[in-house]
């Protein structure tokens, strides 16, 4: 039996896990017997023995014959076991190794060690996550949330790290249920700006911008993106503005540019989501018969490798050490019982553009292929 595409012990489950979590069900509390469980999600004994024989495997539930099921005690998490959890959405993207290294430098120094995990950017996977590290002696945990755009389905797993004590620092997008915690964010709406304003001051009029929909850095580097249009008195048009989740990123910008090149859309500039993006744009124009800049300039975001190669890419500084490290920084302060109003690491990392060859000058001059770096608070 199936219900919204899950099986109905899945489910139940579940609902048994989210309440064990979230406290409703108390360690040594005893649970509902089998009929019970049957009569209140309308299904059969043999499928609520399914889900609680899953949970007593998992560990979450105890069975005693002739006496019923209880909720396991939950392991008792040991303060100091110098273990911190870094959770990310991907480990082999570009950004991440260089993240790691600068929380690595700083807890090393410190004797923590590192447990690493990644979600795929899966907010079902981020769930798996924190369950498992829930029965895991953890210190603190560093994480970057899944689609952080979308609202959180497993509150009650942050809250249990609440209970436990066990202080969590977000980095590179927050909840927004969750606003009041601790957090390490690059300004993205600054950044977005800087792209777009730079395009603007080389004569740029008709200016796209490809986003990341599900994450809140996509949705931040649009702001920046439309309030540098506004400054410069240019419209905002839809058509011009093409949106991806994170599942449809390796095919929609592309799909998407074809189009516009197939309507007599075509923009004279490009303001990409990440360096990634750009570099995929910019070979697909190429397939077009466009030519970078001369056609169309194109700028990235990240400072990534990608951006280095050949005449490389104009883009926005993510500096990855600096905020693995502030991360790091921030939640020693939580170990340590420092409270926000006495913390000494900004929540909030300024960007800078950084200027190479994807760009041209729209008002006669061409652009030199360069290394420049201008100033974060440039306009």
């Amino acid at each position: 039996m199936e219900e919204n595409g899950a099986s109905k012990y899945y489910l139940l489950m579940e609902q048994i896990k989210r309440d064990i979590l979230s406290g409703q069900i108390r360690p040594g509390q005893k649970l509902p017997s089998e009929n019970q469980f049957a009569d209140r999600y309308s299904m059969s004994r043999h499928t609520v023995r399914k889900a609680l024989a899953i949970l007593e495997q998992q560990g979450y539930v105890e069975a005693f014959h002739g006496k019923g099921t209880f909720c396991s005690e939950q392991p008792r998490h040991r303060k100091n076991s110098r273990n911190i959890a870094v959770v990310t959405t991907y480990i082999s993207d570009y950004i991440f190794p260089r993240l790691i290294q600068g929380m690595d430098r700083v807890l090393a120094e410190n004797g923590y060690s590192i447990i690493l995990k990644n979600t795929g950017n899966s907010r079902q996977r981020e769930a798996r996550c924190l369950e498992e590290l829930l029965k895991k002696d953890i210190d603190g945990l560093i994480i970057e949330p899944s689609k952080s755009e979308l609202s959180c389905r497993h509150i009650s797993l942050y809250q249990a790290l609440d209970r436990y004590e066990i202080p969590y620092v977000f980095i590179q997008g927050i909840y927004a249920e969750m606003q009041d915690r601790p957090h390490i964010l690059m300004d993205d709406a600054r950044g977005g700006y800087l792209a777009a304003s730079y395009l603007l001051k080389l004569g740029h009029r008709r200016i796209a911008g490809f986003f990341k929909a599900d994450d809140m850095q996509g949705m931040e580097r649009h702001k920046g993106y439309v309030r540098a249009l506004q400054d410069a008195g240019l419209p905002y048009r839809p058509e011009d503005v093409v949106w991806y989740h994170t599942e449809d990123r390796k095919m929609k910008p592309v799909i998407m540019l074809r189009l516009m090149a197939k309507r007599g859309q075509m923009p004279d500039g490009i303001v990409c989501y990440n360096d990634q993006i750009a570099a995929m744009l910019i070979e697909e124009l190429e397939n077009l018969g466009k030519r970078v800049p001369e056609d169309v300039s194109v700028t990235g975001f990240d400072d990534s490798l990608y951006a280095q190669r050949g005449k490389g890419i104009t883009t926005i500084t993510h500096p990855q050490e600096k905020l693995g490290e502030m991360a790091a920084e921030l939640l020693l302060e939580k170990l340590n019982g420092i409270s926000g109003e006495k913390s000494r690491i900004p929540e909030m990392i300024q960007p800078e553009l950084i200027v190479r060859g994807s760009c041209c000058d729209r008002r006669g001059n061409s652009e030199k292929p360069g290394n420049d770096q201008v100033s974060s608070h440039e306009k």
